[in-house]
């Protein structure tokens, strides 16, 4: 799961915002990080556990064509935050607008941010990349930021018509996943260890 998802899903959770998004820059010990973020943190790490290793994911992974066999994992967590935009009323009950601008300001108030998340909070809201994700334009654009950002931009060669060619496959995947991670988000909210609440 990307940005989009795992701020959803810590809403759907009622756990923070700003906290599960940190997860992704959090590397480490948990216990590095200050209390207000830890269960967040470990909350992000249980969904990119359960996302990486279901058979669902993995079966939609298979059928990425050989050389994008790296980067298909984020293909499909960028393609995921994609549906959901894209099919966004049927997941909440406010607008994805209304939702970005909670989003932006939970993460502009929380204090101890990772210091990468802190840096790229400005863009994150000036370029406006949660409701960005809804279009096909946003999508391409997305991915072709984050092939700039990894140490072998070349594995994402074709990525983006890969990603359109298996659009019905992505969607097939997404709406059967997602429910069952929303469930699993709220199960381990109530079941988070204790030394991280």
């Amino acid at each position: 799961m990307n940005f989009l998802a795992h701020l959803h899903l810590a809403d759907n959770s009622k756990t923070s915002l700003a906290a599960n998004l940190a997860g992704d820059f959090a590397k480490g010990s948990i216990e590095r990080f200050p209390k207000h973020l830890q269960q967040g943190i470990w909350l992000h790490r249980q969904i990119d556990q359960l996302t990486d290793t279901h058979e669902l994911t993995k079966e939609l992974e298979s059928k990425f064509p050989k050389q994008l066999k790296r980067a298909a994992p984020i293909l499909i967590d960028l393609a995921f935050d994609h549906m959901l935009a894209k099919y966004w009323d049927e997941y909440h009950n406010a607008s994805l607008k209304e939702f970005a601008r909670k989003a932006y300001d939970a993460i502009d108030a929380c204090e101890g941010l990772p210091e990468k998340l802190q840096s790229l909070a400005p863009r994150i809201r000036s370029e406006n990349w949660l409701v960005a994700y809804k279009s096909r334009e946003g999508l391409n654009k997305s991915i072709e930021s984050v092939a700039k950002r990894v140490s072998k931009p070349e594995i994402f060669n074709g990525a983006t018509a890969a990603v359109k060619s298996l659009d019905i496959e992505i969607e097939i995947a997404f709406r059967t996943f997602y429910p069952q991670l929303m469930a699993y988000s709220r199960i381990w909210t109530r079941n988070t260890p204790a030394e991280y609440l």
